[in-house]
């Protein structure tokens, strides 16, 4: 696919009038009073916020270049400015050649190439630590998340009452074993962590720059975005945006991914262990319990059989729940045990470009 060449000058705007001055793009000046964020959407400097655009990527040669050209447009036609932060996360095919295409004719652009096959949430975060925008914005790279939805999150993200906005799709485009996989996650979080009801967390949304750098803060190597936003704010909304199908191949996600996904929910709440404790604690009662009633029973019918059926399925019963529960606190205490040994989130071997700012003298 032939990638155009975007030239990002940039200038120093300064406002000193109170009437908006000659040199504020036009395509901006266009827009205020007209959208839903127009009186954010210019700082107080006059100059209009940068928007850092992180797309984890993993075999999509073939959409990259539409993903970011289709993206930038918009940004563009919206009067702000913008840089793409691209992650290749250990794709074998040519993505991170596009990426590096990219970054030489956008100096806007930044290439990230992992050494290998990290995971999603870790490209996402790496993602972050290199995005420099007042507003960080997540996206795919299959043009699911489609560059045309990207102005109704930022109309609201903008207008700068919330500090998460996440994309919610009234009809999904996805396998139903993902979608199962994804609800039962998100469901989980809800549980243990005490994620609003009310919200419907996706991986296209708009966070302002300071959640951003919080969430740079974690160093562990079990990365979950939204168990980490959870974790930093309460102030997020749902905008309903259209779920686009895959342009390209197929999902990345298996079984065994969805799963690793969803075990991640134990790096943010001690609940598992303490249901643990208080299963142990309610079999307890109940072996008590039965214990005093076999031997009542014993006392007033001393020919009774002793019901080794019923002693056997009790045995098997708390036997499979003790194991159960070892692997579980197994599964802390081998998570602490990485973390402790400071397992790596990811291993950077290249990254390229990123010198832009995504203003142009002709906005």
């Amino acid at each position: 696919m032939p990638i155009p060449t975007v030239s990002c000058a940039c200038r120093c705007i300064t406002i000193c009038q109170k009437t908006m001055p000659s040199s504020f793009p036009r395509r901006l000046r266009s827009t205020m009073g007209k959208g839903k964020a127009s009186a954010s959407i210019a700082s107080s400097s006059g100059i209009p916020p940068k928007v850092s655009v992180v797309i984890p990527c993993y075999y999509s040669e073939k959409t990259i270049a539409k993903v970011v050209e289709g993206t930038r447009a918009e940004l563009r036609r919206m009067g702000l400015r913008y840089e793409f932060v691209l992650v290749n996360d250990g794709s074998t095919d040519g993505t991170f050649d596009e990426i590096c295409k990219l970054s030489e004719v956008d100096p806007c652009v930044v290439g990230i190439n992992f050494a290998r096959n990290f995971g999603q949430h870790n490209a996402i975060i790496a993602g972050l630590r290199h995005a420099s925008g007042d507003y960080v914005m997540l996206m795919d790279d299959d043009m699911q998340t489609h560059p045309s939805q990207c102005e109704k999150l930022l109309d609201v993200a903008l207008e700068g009452v919330y500090d998460v906005v996440f994309a919610k799709y009234p009809d999904h485009r996805e396998a139903w074993w993902r979608r199962l996989g994804s609800n039962f996650t998100l469901w989980t979080m809800r549980v243990l962590t005490g994620r609003p009801k009310d919200i419907e967390a996706s991986n296209f949304l708009v966070m302002k720059r300071f959640i951003s750098d919080e969430l740079t803060r974690y160093d562990g190597p079990y990365v979950y975005i939204q168990g980490l936003l959870f974790q930093a704010t309460r102030k997020m909304a749902n905008v309903a945006v259209e779920h686009f199908d895959r342009e390209v191949g197929t999902s990345g996600y298996t079984f065994k991914s969805l799963f690793r996904l969803w075990s991640t929910v134990l790096n943010f709440s001690m609940v598992p262990l303490r249901l643990a404790s208080l299963v142990g604690a309610v079999l307890g009662a109940v072996g008590l319990v039965f214990a005093v009633v076999v031997v009542v029973q014993r006392i007033f019918d001393p020919s009774m059989q002793m019901g080794w059926s019923s002693i056997m399925a009790v045995l098997l019963m708390c036997s499979g729940l003790v194991l159960l529960f070892l692997g579980l606190i197994g599964e802390y205490l081998g998570r602490l045990f990485m973390t402790v040994n400071k397992m790596p989130q990811y291993v950077l071997r290249k990254v390229v470009g990123g010198k832009g700012e995504g203003v142009e003298d002709a906005l």
